[in-house]
C-alpha cells in the first residue's frame, strides 16, 4: 500500500513515520508513506495557498489551485482520495478495515477556516475524527494513516487487532499482568485458572458489561 499526504506542515510528520509500528512498517516495506507539501504545487510567485472568501467572513480559504494539481499529479487509476473535514463521515474501527484493501490512499489535510467547496469534487470519501474541531486535518491524517497501516498483513500479528476495540462492535476485555496483587488490587481468579474456556466466556462477558456501560450505542437495539 502506498499513502500520499497533502500538507501545509510537512515537518509535524517526521516523528510519526520515524517512530513505533508505523517506523517498522514503512522500513519493512509494509508500507509506503509520503508527505507532500501544498505549497509547492502553487502557481503564486510567493506560494500563496489561501485566500479570503468571497461575501465576507472570518479566516482564510485554501484555494483550488494547488491542491487539484497535486491530486492530479499524484492520482493513479486505483487512487483513493480523503479529505479530512468536520463535515465528512466519523471515522471507526470498521472504515478502516475497508481503507486497508486499497493500494493508494491521497489525504488532503485541510486547514485554515475551510477550503474551496470546489476541493470536494476530488474526494472519494470525506473523514472527520468526532464532532469537535482541530487546527488542522495533519493529525486527523495521521490516526487514519496509524490505524489502516496496523491492520496490513505482517505489521502487528492478526490476533492482536482482531481482539481490537470495535472489531466485533464491543470494547475490548480487561487485561492484566504481574503482580497478582497490587495494593490490594487483584486479578481476577478466572485469569490464573488456567480455563481456557472460562476464560474466554468471562472476557466475552466482560466485553459486553464494558460495552453496555461505556458505549451502549455501540450495541444498537437489541
Amino acid at each position: 500500500m502506498k499513502i500520499d499526504i497533502l500538507t501545509l506542515f510537512p515537518n509535524m510528520f517526521d516523528g510519526f513515520l520515524k517512530e513505533s509500528i508505523i517506523g517498522r512498517a514503512i522500513k519493512e516495506r509494509k508500507v509506503e508513506v509520503n508527505i507532500y507539501n501544498i505549497r509547492n504545487y502553487s502557481n503564486d510567485p510567493h506560494k500563496k495557498v489561501d485566500d479570503y472568501p468571497f461575501g465576507g467572513g472570518k479566516g482564510m480559504v485554501l484555494m483550488p489551485q494547488p491542491i487539484f494539481d497535486a491530486v492530479k499529479d499524484l492520482k493513479k487509476p486505483d487512487s483513493f482520495v480523503i479529505l479530512t473535514t468536520p463535515q465528512g463521515e466519523v471515522y471507526n474501527q470498521k472504515k478502516a478495515y475497508e481503507l486497508k484493501s486499497k493500494k493508494h490512499i491521497i489525504i488532503i489535510c485541510g486547514h485554515y477556516e475551510g477550503f474551496d467547496e470546489r476541493i470536494r469534487t476530488l474526494a472519494d470519501l470525506e473523514l472527520s475524527l468526532g464532532d469537535f474541531i482541530l487546527t488542522g486535518g495533519e493529525i486527523a491524517s495521521m490516526a487514519i494513516t496509524d490505524s489502516i497501516v496496523r491492520l496490513l498483513d505482517g505489521v502487528i500479528k492478526e490476533e492482536s487487532h482482531l481482539n481490537d476495540s470495535f472489531s466485533d462492535c464491543l470494547l475490548d476485555y480487561p487485561v492484566y499482568t504481574r503482580p497478582v496483587d497490587y495494593n490490594g488490587l487483584k486479578v481476577p481468579d478466572v485469569l490464573l485458572s488456567g480455563h481456557h474456556a472460562n476464560i474466554n466466556k468471562w472476557r466475552h462477558q466482560e466485553q459486553i458489561r464494558r460495552t453496555k456501560e461505556r458505549r451502549p450505542d455501540l450495541l444498537g437495539d437489541d
